[in-house]
């Protein structure tokens, strides 16, 4: 397939223009080979570009932007351009969606919601960003808590009392501690995000709003096996490889003792 084709493809799934101002999505670095095998991963750190060459990758696919600030140059060991100049000694494109893919139907937030057994979902905020839906039944915080620890293989940290009932629940993968407002305009019982400040859960807290900080991580790459399916199911002439070193950069007390 050749890359003029390959990234409308790409885009009729999350469409460049769903994405917020300030972001850096598309192709990042180009490529003239046919795209006939893609790796596709949450971001393009220098260990995923070498599995990248390692497989033959023709192109990186993730959902995290390199150059999400300007670079003024590209060196093997600085770590903002390293991933980079593997790829490009080798010929692998970079295509990233961020925001678009976290507004996107089908996307980020909306197979975190799928995830956590939320239906009936709307945008939390006018951007598109984030959902917003209810549980089949309303649970007691605490059971919503392990129901996250569960459906996310995490440990996560929250907010609220334990035996507060919630059914209305918001949600933002990654960092979405600033959309607390939007959670509490909306009426939710709890927000999940990814991330939160300390600023953030005090915002919070005035609102009387729980929350579940389940990771950046773990709350986004729930999207990658969907993604990869409907990517799939589009072209089935180019194949989609999840990254095999797919694990969260910060793990737990508990995960160190396995």
């Amino acid at each position: 397939m050749n890359r003029k084709d390959f990234t409308e493809m790409l885009e009729t799934i999350a469409p460049k223009e769903l994405a917020l101002s300030y972001d850096n999505v598309g192709l990042l670095i180009g490529t003239d080979r046919e795209i006939r095998k893609v790796l596709v991963a949450l971001d393009c750190t220098i260990a995923v570009a070498r599995e990248a060459v390692d497989i033959g990758a023709d192109l990186v696919l993730t959902h995290h932007p390199l150059f999400f600030h300007g670079v003024n140059r590209i060196l093997s060991d600085d770590p903002e351009t390293a991933a980079a100049y593997l790829l490009i000694r080798n010929g692998i494109g970079l295509y990233a969606a961020h925001t678009n893919l976290d507004v996107a139907d089908g996307g980020v937030n909306d197979a975190l919601a799928e995830t956590l057994g939320v239906s009936n979902c709307r945008p939390l905020c006018e951007d598109g960003i984030g959902r917003v839906g209810v549980l089949q039944k309303p649970m007691p915080l605490r059971d919503f808590v392990q129901l996250c620890n569960a459906s996310l293989h995490t440990t996560v940290r929250f907010f609220g009392d334990p035996d507060r009932m919630v059914q209305t629940v918001g949600l933002v993968g990654g960092a979405g501690g600033g959309n607390v407002d939007d959670a509490a305009r909306c009426g939710c019982d709890v927000y999940v995000t990814g991330e939160m400040k300390h600023h953030e859960v005090l915002r919070a807290e005035f609102y009387h709003l729980p929350c579940v900080v389940a990771g950046h991580y773990e709350t986004e790459v729930v999207v990658l096996k969907k993604w990869i399916s409907r990517l799939q199911n589009e072209q089935n002439d180019v194949q989609y490889y999840e990254t095999s070193l797919g694990k969260a950069p910060l793990m737990t007390h508990e995960e160190d003792e396995q």
